[in-house]
C-alpha cells in the first residue's frame, strides 16, 4: 500500500415483497441546518459538520463492509473498534473475497440494504470502476499527495506495502531467489494470494516475479511464463491461501503483501517473511472509496473519517501495514512511533506501477493468464 512508507518512495497505485424487505433505509439529512443528503455529501460540513455527520450515521446503525480478512492489515480490529465507537453495527460480507469480487457485489445487490456501502480495492479494479464510487474528502484529505488521490475524492489510496514470500520454515527451506520456488522442495507447496485478474495481490505478485526475471512494470510477461512454469514443476497450488490453509499445512509458501503475511505468525509460530534480496521491492497502495449507491451513505462516510484519523491510520499500521497518512503523522507528532520504527526496512528502488503501467499490465493478464497457469 524511503523505506518506510510509499509515499516516500515515490518521491524517490425477486418478488415485490422480497424487494421491499430488502429496501435501503431513507437517506439521512444533515442536521446541521444543510439540509444535504447524506448520498450526495461531499465532505462533513455538507451535514452541518462532524457532529451531525456522527449523528445521522448512528440513526442509520449499520455499515456494510465486503472483502476484509480480520487477519489483513488489522481489519479485524478496526471494524470492532470502529463499531464499538460509534454503535454501529458492521457486517462484513465475503470477508476472503477480491477486489472484482466486491464491484460484482455491489453491482448484484444494487438498490438493496445488503449492498456494500464502501470498497477497498486493489489499483486495477479500483481505476477501471471509478463510475461507482462517491465522491468525498475527508477531514484530512489535504494531507494525502496528489498523487494518491482523486482530486474531487472520488477514491484516496489508504494503505500500503510491498511483496513478500511468507513461508511456514518448518516445512520448506528459506526461498533466497524466485528461481527457489521452482525447486523439488517447494512441490505442490506455493500459493499466490488472488487470481491476478482480479486481485491486488495476486496482481502484484505476478509483478514481483516479472521484475525478479528481468521483466518491468512495462512488461509482466516474464512473470506470468514464471509462474506457468511454476504450474508445470507443480509447485503452484490452485487455492487461495487463508489462516485455515496455513494452519493446514495446505499452503506452507504464500506471495502476497508483507503486512499479510506478516500476520499468518499468529497461525503458525514457524511462520517467517522474506522480501527477495537483490531485487527491486514491488509496492503498492490499496484504494479507499464509498459506494455511490450505499444504502448507509451516512455511516460510509463516517468510515471513511475514521479510517483516514490519527487513530484509523494508526490501526492500520498496527497491522503492519504503511498508512497513506504518514509523513504527515510524523510531522505532527501523532503517528505510533514504535510500530513504524518497527517496519521492515526496504531495500532498492521500490516497483509502484502507474496507472497507464497498471492498465497495459491488467490487459496482458486478461488474454494470456489463464492459458499460462491452467
Amino acid at each position: 500500500m524511503a523505506s518506510r512508507t510509499l509515499r516516500v518512495s515515490l518521491v524517490a497505485a425477486v418478488g415485490v415483497a422480497a424487494l421491499a424487505a430488502c429496501a435501503p433505509p431513507a437517506k439521512e439529512k444533515g442536521s446541521g441546518g444543510s439540509g444535504t443528503d447524506a448520498a450526495t455529501a461531499t465532505s462533513a460540513a455538507d451535514l452541518g459538520g462532524m457532529g451531525a455527520l456522527v449523528k445521522a450515521a448512528k440513526k442509520e446503525g449499520k455499515l456494510n463492509v465486503i472483502a476484509l480478512p480480520p487477519d489483513w492489515a488489522n481489519y479485524g480490529n478496526i471494524i470492532k473498534t470502529f463499531g464499538d465507537k460509534y454503535g454501529i453495527q458492521v457486517t462484513s460480507q465475503q470477508p476472503d473475497a477480491g477486489s472484482q469480487d466486491e464491484i460484482d457485489a455491489a453491482k448484484r445487490t444494487k438498490g438493496t440494504d445488503r449492498a456494500p456501502d464502501v470498497f477497498d480495492l486493489g489499483q486495477a479494479v479500483a481505476l477501471a470502476n471509478t463510475s461507482m464510487y462517491a465522491k468525498y474528502k475527508v477531514a484530512s484529505f489535504n494531507d494525502i499527495d496528489a498523487r494518491f488521490k482523486d482530486a474531487n475524492g472520488a477514491w484516496v489510496n489508504d494503505y500500503g506495502g510491498y511483496m513478500a514470500i511468507g513461508y511456514d520454515s518448518a516445512k520448506v527451506p528459506a526461498p533466497k531467489s524466485i528461481d527457489d520456488l521452482l525447486g523439488p522442495k517447494y512441490k505442490g507447496k506455493v500459493a499466490l494470494n488472488g487470481d491476478p485478474t482480479t486481485s491486488g495481490a495476486g496482481f502484484s505478485g505476478v509483478l514481483m516475479a516479472a521484475v525478479a526475471k528481468g521483466g518491468s512494470a512495462d512488461n509482466i510477461k516474464p512473470g506470468v511464463d514464471f509462474f506457468s512454469q511454476m504450474k508445470k514443476a507443480g509447485n503452484l497450488v490452485p487455492v487461495d491461501p487463508t489462516s485455515a490453509t496455513i494452519k493446514s499445512g495446505q499452503t506452507p509458501v504464500v506471495i502476497d503483501w508483507d503486512y499479510t503475511n506478516a500476520a499468518h505468525v499468529n497461525d503458525v509460530a514457524t511462520w517467517k517473511v522474506a522480501l527477495l534480496p537483490n531485487v527491486d521491492p514491488v509496492g503498492g497502495f490499496y484504494y479507499q472509496a464509498i459506494n455511490a449507491d450505499a444504502p448507509h451513505p451516512a455511516a460510509a462516510r463516517l468510515w471513511e473519517e475514521f479510517l483516514f484519523s490519527d487513530q484509523g491510520q494508526n490501526l492500520w499500521l498496527a497491522g503492519g501495514a504503511r498508512p497513506i497518512r504518514a509523513d504527515a503523522m510524523v510531522k505532527a507528532g501523532t503517528i505510533d512511533k514504535a510500530k513504524y520504527d518497527a517496519l521492515p526496512k526496504v531495500t532498492g528502488t521500490p516497483v509502484i506501477p502507474t496507472t497507464e503501467q497498471t492498465t497495459k499490465m491488467s490487459d496482458y493478464l486478461a488474454k494470456n493468464w489463464a492459458a499460462a497457469v491452467k
